[in-house]
Formats: C-alpha cells, structure tokens, sequence
C-alpha cells in the first residue's frame, strides 16, 4: 500500500459496540462519559442506541450479541478517551468504583515508566476494554508502569 493516500484530513468518527443488554449499556455509557441518547430504536429485532456529546455523535450500542467480550479472538482490542486532566481521570475512576466497575492496573498508572500521560484501564458491563486517559500529571504522582516493556495500553 502507497504512503499516500487520498485522504487529505482524517479523524475518528463515532464508535460502534455490541451489547448484550441495551438498557445497562446506555446506563454506563451515560454515566461515566456524559452522553445523551440522540436516538433510540426500540424495534425488538434491531435494537440500538446512538449516544452523543455536543452535539457530535460518540457511541452507537447495539443490542445484538451474547457473552462478554472476547479478547482471544480478532477485533477490538480496546477503546481510549482522552481528557484534559489527571482531576478528572481522578473523577472518572471514584464514579467506576461506585459503579463496581472491574480495573486492569487497580487505578492510575503510567502509559510506560516515567510516562507524563497515563491513566485508568477498566471494563464496561459486557467486558469491552476502556481507557480515560490524560497526557500529564501522571509522572507526579509516583505510580510505576505494570509492564516495563510494553505500554500499558496493552491490558497485559
């Protein structure tokens, strides 16, 4: 494949996720990111849920799947948001741990040792893999990577 490409501006767009339980799903997405439901379908055989923020389209749940998600099998690794400061990846992790959501890393570490940027790895009700993350601050509050060889990004 060329180096160059047709694309002259490329930025990711909303993200799509299998759910096995709709109602949960938008409940957790609502609370720990601040999305608003844009729309709702409520056909029994094409359930889904398109979750916003400013006016800009994030998330789309689809209730189509069984289980939780698998990490042996090809796709998803997982998915990362970012914000501007250590205060609110702070705050995000107090509302997952009232939540009882599951942590990777048990709260905060670096992306790699000595790393500025950093943050929280956890799962979603159906075991989807996330991150909320910021660029600095996390250097200072002496947290070690869990994984000296390989970002910490990587759940290992």
């Amino acid at each position: 494949m060329s180096a160059t490409t047709a694309l002259r501006t490329l930025t990711t767009g909303h993200i799509g996720l299998n759910v096995t339980d709709l109602a949960r799903s938008i409940d957790f997405y609502r609370a720990v990111f601040g999305l608003e439901v844009t729309r709702e379908g409520t056909d029994p055989e094409r359930r889904f849920a398109l979750l916003g923020r400013d006016g800009r389209l994030v998330v789309t749940l689809w209730q189509q799947s069984e289980g939780t998600f698998a990490t042996s099998a090809p796709g998803l690794h997982h998915l990362s948001f970012e914000v501007e400061s250590l205060q609110e990846v702070r705050a995000a992790e107090e509302l997952l741990r009232g939540l009882g959501a599951s942590f990777a890393h048990g709260g905060v570490v670096p992306h790699n040792e000595g790393s500025a940027s950093g943050g929280i790895f956890f799962t979603d009700p159906d075991g989807i893999r996330l991150e909320i993350y910021t660029r600095t601050g996390v250097d200072e509050t002496g947290a070690t990577a869990p994984t000296p060889s390989a970002p910490t990004c990587g759940f290992f």
